[in-house]
């Protein structure tokens, strides 16, 4: 009956303690692993490092695309490009040139 008090005393004395560690231990774990944790951050900011990637190749590229269409603006029209784009639509060649026919691929 002694060790059953003794424990008892001991366990009210120990349950605040181990109560607070519990609780300690919900928080830090849902801190590293919870959806605004650390982990989610993480993940967010290498999303944001991807996104940020595409846009600047995104960005390059239409630089270039604007670059080849100002060369076919009127007022001033780079001569080889308007014969490259005229072979192309109206599937000239020139008597220089040398024509590949390939094969259609079948799907």
């Amino acid at each position: 009956m002694l060790l059953v008090k003794d424990i008892s005393g001991r366990a009210r004395q120990a349950a605040p303690q181990v109560l607070a560690a519990v609780l300690v231990g919900y928080f830090l774990y849902h801190a590293v692993q919870g959806d605004r944790g650390v982990n989610a951050w993480l993940d967010l900011k290498a999303e944001l490092a991807k996104a940020v990637e595409m846009r600047d190749e995104l960005a390059a590229r239409r630089e270039a695309l604007e670059k080849r269409v100002a060369l076919l603006k009127p007022d001033h029209l780079d001569p080889d490009l308007l014969e490259e784009r005229a072979r192309v639509l109206l599937n000239y060649g020139h008597e220089d040139d040398y024509i590949l026919f390939l094969p259609e691929e079948s799907e």
